[in-house]
């Protein structure tokens, strides 16, 4: 029996590996049914278990909306709400800078109430597109720039909300720190949790080509960031080479390549990551298995942990695609010398209930910590049944 085989055989039992880790951890190494070697157990790598869940807040609920949902999760297993409070325009937090418009100040309603049901808190906020018209009316300079010289801002790819800014750009660091403090600065929060800390994806995973009528076999400059001035020069001033017109295929340079990853592990490990620790708050992000195309070395981060979006149907996978990711990821960040805790993020529009239960087991036979959800709003009653079980 092969591994994916015998990972088919446990759905039944996943959801009690959720709520009794230990099982994973009676042995240094999982095995299959043959005796072979597996990926580590849980309890080997570093960090708490605990399940996540993604959630869209939005302004209407009350209290006593938000008193019955926490109550469900915690039932239902999970330790830790990811609330999306940020999402490039407004916020849903008294936002100390002016130029972010606060809608309502969710956020503070939520922190509370979610520790009297027990689970943490941790504020979700988008990184590095920004849609703020403030912002794209006086600093058009901080948006990315693609390899046809059309700026996020003015011409963004795939989709109209992908404004992408440029980390190298001084402005632009100081504003996106400056969004991890205005969440750090709470003092009951748990953690701040990042989300499109990246560049618009080079090539998207294959599943999504229908969707934009795309087909990608190759690294095409349309859809292939940043170009702008700031990052010709500063990659010329350290190479002797202006990417945009000296080399004839800028996807086969490394150096290059390099380049776009260290700008935002740059700002994520020299700025967001010490801004969250100076309030002693945990900080994690949602990240891509196909890192490269996103320019996305997440490995490298010095995060408190991490939460891959294993999104199958995305990438054209069965379910127990997760569990490959998940030993991925976990000896990238061994190679990296930064063993940190995986969570494995998994979509429920393409998991049926019955499904679901494969898919956990999939990723905490592999290691994984503990699962994110995303998300709540995709929950069905079945769903929590067998969450509850």
């Amino acid at each position: 029996m092969n591994k994916r085989t015998f990972l088919k055989t446990l759905g039944q039992g996943a959801l009690a590996t959720m709520a009794a880790p230990a099982i994973w951890s009676c042995q240094n190494k999982t095995e299959n049914l043959e005796g072979e070697n597996l990926a580590p157990a849980a309890s080997n790598i570093p960090g708490p278990v605990k399940n996540w869940m993604w959630i869209h807040p939005g302004t209407e609920r009350s209290e006593d909306d938000w008193k019955r949902i926490f109550a469900q999760m915690k039932k239902a297993g999970i330790d830790a709400v990811l609330p999306q409070v940020y999402a490039s325009k407004e916020a849903l937090f008294e936002h100390p800078n002016p130029i972010v418009k606060t809608e309502k100040r969710v956020l503070e309603m939520l922190i509370p109430l979610a520790h009297e049901a027990g689970l943490e808190i941790h504020a979700w906020m988008w990184t590095m597109i920004n849609n703020n018209p403030k912002v794209i009316e006086q600093y058009p300079e901080w948006y990315a720039v693609s390899g046809e010289g059309e700026p996020a801002h003015e011409k963004p790819a795939y989709v109209p909300y992908y404004r992408f800014m440029c980390a190298r750009r001084e402005g632009v660091q100081e504003f996106v720190r400056g969004n991890v403090e205005a969440l750090a600065q709470f003092d009951e929060l748990d953690g701040v949790h990042l989300d499109y800390v990246r560049l618009p994806d080079v090539i998207l995973a294959k599943g999504l080509w229908s969707k934009y009528d795309i087909i990608q076999d190759r690294e095409y400059p349309q859809y292939d960031y940043c170009y702008c001035e700031v990052c010709r020069r500063t990659f010329k001033e350290q190479s002797g080479i202006d990417p945009l017109t000296d080399l004839e295929d800028p996807s086969a340079d490394e150096a290059w390549r390099q380049f776009r990853y260290d700008g935002i592990s740059n700002l994520v490990n020299g700025q967001l990551v010490p801004t969250a620790k100076k309030y002693d708050k945990q900080i994690t992000a949602a990240v891509f298995p196909n890192w490269e195309y996103v320019r996305q070395q997440w490995h490298t981060w010095n995060l408190d942990g991490f939460l891959p979006m294993l999104y199958h149907s995305f990438y054209e996978e069965d379910i127990n695609w997760i569990g490959d990711e998940v030993t991925a990821a976990y000896e990238r960040l061994r190679n990296s010398n930064n063993l940190k805790p995986v969570y494995a993020g998994l979509f429920l529009p393409a998991l049926t209930p019955e499904e679901l239960p494969q898919a956990i087991a999939s990723g905490m036979e592999t290691g994984a910590k503990g699962i994110s959800l995303f998300s709540f709003n995709s929950m069905k009653e079945a769903h929590w049944k067998g969450l509850r079980k």
